[in-house]
């Protein structure tokens, strides 16, 4: 069965249908996720919510072919609600670790330097090159019209380009 089918399964109320859908679904949200949220619990009760949100409206789905827009849609809202209603307080503990290795250089993977981007940043990379979705798609995930997405995406090239540079500088030292 395909996914198509399975869609169409599930917006008529097949359980089972919509469990594979979203097994399918279920890296494209947890990379999503962490674009957004930074602890694996958060992303995970981000996606719990999503879920449970697209089960319950999936029969609302008005084009079976951009199910996982829509799921990343409701996915990118609840990632939000999330970061609004979190506390902003950073434990004492974690403010010691961080002074204390500040004077240390810093080596990262891609996906680290990827993480440090700002927010609307990573999460265009993440959408563009992880996801693999058309620039038109991410426009009208993030509800941005298509050039600043394309700005966005050179402005984070630029500045992962310009990180990769520095860490190559630094180990060549």
């Amino acid at each position: 069965m395909s996914q198509q089918d399975d869609i169409l399964q599930a917006k008529r109320g097949n359980h089972d249908a919509f469990v594979r859908i979203i097994k399918a679904c279920e890296p494209s949200m947890y990379r999503l996720a962490k674009s957004y949220l930074k602890t694996d619990t958060e992303c995970a009760d981000a996606m719990q919510e999503t879920i449970l949100k697209a089960f319950q409206s999936i029969r609302t789905l008005r084009e079976p072919q951009y199910f996982k827009t829509w799921l990343l849609r409701i996915l990118i809202n609840e990632c939000n609600r999330l970061l609004k209603h979190r506390s902003q307080v950073i434990p004492i503990a974690d403010i010691a670790e961080r002074s204390s290795h500040s004077h240390e250089p810093q080596h990262y993977g891609l996906n680290e330097a990827v993480q440090a981007l700002e927010e609307d940043l990573r999460v265009t990379i993440t959408l563009f090159y992880m996801e693999d979705l058309p620039l038109k798609e991410i426009a009208q995930l993030l509800e941005l019209p298509e050039g600043t997405v394309k700005s966005r995406l050179y402005r984070a090239r630029e500045k992962l380009s310009r990180y990769i540079r520095q860490e190559r500088s630094m180990t060549n030292e």
